[in-house]
């Protein structure tokens, strides 16, 4: 490869190898079928002999999607980009954190609310280990049951004006478990379990509509999904026109709050407090507990019969350890303490929006996003945002990059999270840094 580039210049070199990549993973993406390149042993043949199987279906190294990791590292070694991924961050990170003995200005950790490293959460978490110690030992339906458990799951019950909560001890399973077991083979979910799966244009309700008008009867349950803030645009739904939906078309609504609870309305009570909706409104409230609330796990929260039928029966929460004691302290702490302080959410909000505005007279493409504490900048080439990425940590910020295949080639970006922590000098700093580094790359 170096042999053949000599010569170009460094555009073109990035071009090139960079098609290179997406060609090598688009074969990965669509490497042959099991039967195509299988051949079973016959009648005739040693019955003892073993099948001839092709090695990538008994080889983690030859796994498809482990490969297209291999590629897209393998491709930015050649252009001499520095990993930048899995960094030991040496304390608490905040609006900065301690990489290698060296401060950086930090815009990769979603404590929002700065709530991680607060003393009156920390001490909640340490009088958890002393009175209950550091695990439950069971699940919660054998023996695993605490009263920090439910004292934290009527908490988030009542902010959401719903019958009840029940936490999981991971966000991501709380989604996988919950759908998965709802809904089933007969079902839709438009937007993970053994049911039909659609997707609608990004936060187009009125593509969902017709969607709906048009599939709707073919299917026994229907569950819409979204997301309070897109993790990956920091832009949002008009939550009441899926409200409609949801009533019009006799389908279940479930609202992803992950990454806006704690950053939109008021009080921090996430997108149904901003739109100024009641709990009944949608069928199933989805939190994270790792974000705002500055500990682990996720939550869902809704009618008795929902929250009763997840504890009893959902393999995620049912066949899982209890959450440990100090991790539903913490967030139990940091919940109350977001009810203290609705200052830090008024402050996060304008963060966010001075960061949006900044950016955006720097001219620096934000996309979509609303300034609610997810800002991205689209470079349109993954080989373009791990560069800036590492100009940007050789200045001392730290930012991930998002590269393909996790987002769409010409999508590929920087991703910055707001914190309430975030000074506006901090911001205008990094943004002005964010642009200086762009021109020249």
């Amino acid at each position: 490869m170096a042999k053949d580039l000599r010569g170009l210049t460094q555009a073109v070199k990035e071009k090139l190898i960079q098609r290179a990549i997406e060609h090598r993973v688009r074969r990965a993406e669509n490497d042959l079928p099991l039967h195509a390149e299988q051949r079973i042993a016959t009648p005739g043949l040693n019955p003892d002999a073993p099948a001839q199987i092709a090695e990538r279906y008994w080889r983690f190294d030859m796994h498809p999607v482990y490969q297209q990791m291999q590629l897209v590292k393998d491709g930015a070694a050649k252009l001499g980009i520095a990993d930048p991924y899995f960094h030991e961050h040496e304390g608490i990170a905040s609006n900065t954190t301690r990489i290698a003995g060296r401060e950086y200005l930090n815009f990769s950790s979603y404590n929002y609310l700065g709530f991680c490293g607060d003393p009156a959460v920390s001490d909640a978490a340490k009088r958890a280990i002393d009175a209950y110690g550091t695990s439950v030992s069971a699940s919660r339906l054998v023996s695993g049951e605490r009263p920090l458990h439910r004292e934290l799951e009527s908490a988030l019950a009542e902010a959401y004006g719903v019958d009840d909560c029940v936490a999981f001890i991971s966000g991501h399973a709380t989604n996988v478990s919950t759908i998965g077991h709802l809904f089933g083979p007969r079902d839709l979910i438009v937007q993970l379990s053994g049911a039909k799966r659609m997707a609608f244009p990004h936060n187009d309700w009125k593509a969902l509509d017709e969607m709906l008008r048009a599939h709707r009867r073919h299917f026994e349950r229907v569950l819409i999904v979204i997301e309070g803030v897109y993790s990956m645009d920091g832009d949002y739904p008009e939550l009441p026109e899926f409200v409609r939906l949801r009533h019009r078309h006799r389908a279940f609504l479930m609202v992803d709050e992950a990454h806006s609870f704690g950053v939109m309305g008021p009080r921090g009570l996430g997108i149904r407090e901003h739109f100024g909706l009641a709990g009944g409104d949608a069928d199933i409230w989805m939190g994270t507990l790792s974000k705002t609330l500055a500990s682990c796990g996720g939550f869902i929260a809704g009618t008795k019969a929902l929250v009763e039928h997840l504890k009893l029966a959902a393999p995620g929460f049912l066949y899982s350890v209890g959450m440990a004691p100090p991790v539903a302290a913490a967030a139990l702490a940091a919940f109350q303490r977001l009810l203290e302080e609705p200052g830090r959410v008024a402050t996060l909000q304008a963060r966010g929006r001075f960061f949006l505005e900044t950016a955006r007279a720097a001219g620096v493409d934000v996309g979509l996003s609303k300034g609610m504490a997810v800002v991205p900048a689209i470079t349109g080439s993954s080989i373009r945002a791990g560069r800036l990425a590492e100009a940007l940590f050789q200045r001392g910020i730290n930012v991930q990059p998002i590269l393909y295949p996790a987002v769409p080639e010409n999508a590929a970006r920087l991703r910055f999270f707001i914190s309430a922590t975030h000074t506006e000098d901090q911001i205008r700093f990094a943004v002005g840094e964010l642009a200086d580094a762009w021109r020249k790359l």
